[in-house]
């Protein structure tokens, strides 16, 4: 006996020879596109290529008849995007439920680009923690234990806790993604949830790149005076830790700003980063 839940699930699928059906989810999570989303990453467009090659197939059947809507469409899905591997088919099921009303005409494309950018903060944030600062601590540090007493099941041990735990949120990711868009963007098109759901999205993805910014950004400075009494790094840390990895990031964010290239960005924080470290203002 089929359930209501599984009839309102199946019912956001469509019919015909150019519906997005289960099968073309399913192909999509496991495609080179999702399962290689690290392994194309440029510093332009960092995981957006992958992203591309995962939905290429499902845009084509959306714009079987308008080549220039899936060349735009292509172009959309290809820009900047950054998330937890394993999250990524979520949001390209999403993403595809948003399509299929663009190509409708009912939803205004850079909508979906909208919506991928509030999601990536927040899944990221979520994604980042479980599977990379979590399962996969743990699955290394088992794996580590086992490799020190000599045995070849160490790393064994730890690829295998890592694919077990990722591949299956991996394998309905789109699917769940693609359900739910559907019945989430009917709800959203009603009064002002969408700017809600925006608005607190955007407030996760800011604490997410706080965090970011605070863990990843290393710049201290060496600098010492009245020797060595007066610890330049230990005052800033006292007004507020981190400060100098956010003015950096600050400096970064005004120079993109002011449409400074990523080619300009690479070469200045390379070449400005040996200068002060060389002149001791910078570790």
């Amino acid at each position: 006996m089929t359930t209501s839940n599984e009839t309102t699930q199946d019912s956001v699928y469509k019919t015909g020879e150019y519906a997005i059906t289960k099968q073309d989810l399913t192909k999509a999570a496991l495609s080179v596109g999702s399962l290689g989303m690290e392994f194309s990453w440029t510093y332009a467009n960092q995981m957006g290529l992958a992203f591309g090659m995962m939905v290429k197939k499902m845009l084509k059947k959306i714009y079987h008849d308008d080549p220039a809507g899936y060349a735009a469409a292509l172009e959309r899905h290809t820009a900047f995007f950054n998330i937890t591997a394993c999250l990524a088919p979520f949001v390209g099921g999403i993403a595809m439920s948003m399509e299929e009303r663009i190509a409708a005409g009912e939803l205004a494309p850079e909508s979906v680009n909208d919506i991928k950018a509030a999601l990536m903060g927040p899944l990221s944030g979520i994604g980042d923690s479980v599977f990379q600062g979590t399962i996969r601590t743990i699955a290394f540090g088992l794996g580590v234990q086992l490799a020190q007493q000599g045995s070849i099941m160490g790393p064994v041990l730890a690829m295998v806790i890592s694919i077990v735990t990722s591949v299956p949120i991996t394998w309905f990711a789109a699917k769940l993604g693609y359900q739910g868009g559907n019945d989430y963007l009917q709800k959203l098109q009603g009064g002002n949830m969408m700017d809600k759901v925006m608005y607190v999205c955007g407030i996760v993805g800011l604490m997410s790149v706080g965090a970011m910014i605070a863990t990843l950004v290393g710049a201290t400075t060496p600098a010492v005076f009245s020797d060595g009494t007066v610890v330049i790094q230990d005052i800033l840390d006292s007004i507020m830790p981190q400060m100098i990895p956010l003015a950096l990031t600050g400096a970064m964010y005004w120079l993109i700003k002011r449409g400074t290239g990523t080619g300009a960005l690479l070469v200045i924080s390379i070449v400005g980063g040996i200068i002060l470290s060389v002149l001791g203002v910078l570790a």
